[in-house]
């Protein structure tokens, strides 16, 4: 096969077309994919409003399942056929003193996939080997979707409330609908806050093994030990402070978010934090499969044909959405 269908965005604000171009060529250290399904991610939306600066035109999307075609010189622990995960992360600079002190997710010259570099919204991608992820089996490929940003930012946002017992998700989509899973499986008490309103993402959440579920407007029934922020809402965090007992601490877990209000000092004191979480590292990707293996994750998708991609991205920004929304090129071929 020499050509390819991708979905590309030209400029902010703008509209995907289908482009047929020609199959990338993999470089040095890289992988050639055919991608089996893509997940659409909150984070797309921001590229494509302009909230997050893109390399334009581009090929989004970032949480890409595909299987191995071709191989460019220098890629070890890889075989032509293999089903890998490719993650928000496409690489790093490996030189910068983030990246010498283990903190690539900070790196000063990121490549972020979808966004630097040409993403899965397409039938062909190619990916640096090094900051791909084995996928455990036990999950299809539109189940593994998302597993790829939403499930990745979640654990990361998860490690970083500590060991805190009690854990409110404010923003129940994607990334909450993975990560509550995994907190209850690890015995803590989660609370869901939703949309006000919202009676079906609160049933689900609940179905999910929440404790309690409600609306983001409504006090949060017991004090917190901790809040993970999804909804790129940034009077959230004025709201979740409030809910958080002495010592709690207040992640915000998205790449963007709208400005966050004042708030008086009294909120913050008693040793509260607020802190947000920045991309991954690979070693995040690798306990985060290995967490998932230990404790599998029940994924809610929603599945739209890659050429619909606009349909999908619109459902999304409205929240119609129950988990993920994730593209397959060619719909009804891959599982």
């Amino acid at each position: 096969m020499t050509e390819r269908t991708a979905m590309m965005l030209d400029g902010c604000h703008g509209d995907l077309r289908p482009v047929d171009d020609a199959v990338p060529e993999p470089g040095l250290g890289e992988l050639l994919l055919q991608v089996l399904a893509c997940g659409v991610c909150r984070t797309d939306l921001h590229i494509i409003d302009c909230e997050v600066k893109a390399r334009l035109p581009i090929v989004p999307g970032h949480e890409i399942v595909g299987r191995i075609i071709a191989m460019g010189n220098g890629v070890t622990g890889f075989a032509i056929g293999q089903r890998v995960g490719v993650p928000w992360l496409g690489g790093t600079c490996g030189t910068c003193a983030y990246c010498l002190s283990g903190r690539e997710n900070l790196c000063d010259h990121p490549v972020f996939t979808g966004c630097d570099r040409d993403g899965g919204y397409a039938t062909h991608t190619v990916a640096d080997h090094r900051f791909c992820l084995h996928i455990p089996d036990r999950y299809s490929d539109v189940e593994a979707a998302p597993l790829l940003c939403a499930g990745l930012i979640g654990w990361r946002a998860l490690g970083m409330a500590g060991p805190a017992r009690t854990i409110g998700i404010y923003g129940f989509g994607a990334a909450a609908h993975i990560i509550a899973q995994l907190a209850v499986a690890e015995g803590r008490r989660v609370l869901a806050f939703t949309r006000p309103g919202d009676a079906a993402a609160q049933y689900f959440a609940r179905s999910l093994g929440c404790a309690w579920a409600g609306g983001s407007d409504e006090a949060a029934p017991e004090p917190l030990d901790a809040a993970l922020i999804f909804a790129p809402v940034g009077n959230l965090v004025t709201t979740a402070l409030k809910a958080v007992a002495k010592g709690g601490r207040v992640i915000c877990a998205g790449i963007h978010m709208s400005d966050i209000p004042g708030f008086p000092y009294s909120d913050l004191w008693g040793e509260r934090s607020v802190a947000s979480v920045a991309n991954l590292t690979r070693a995040d990707g690798v306990s985060f499969m290995q967490a998932i293996t230990r404790h599998p994750v029940v994924l809610s998708t929603e599945v739209h044909d890659l050429l619909d991609a606009p349909i999908a991205i619109a459902r999304v920004r409205s929240g119609a959405v129950q988990g993920a929304a994730v593209l397959v090129p060619h719909l009804g071929k891959h599982t």
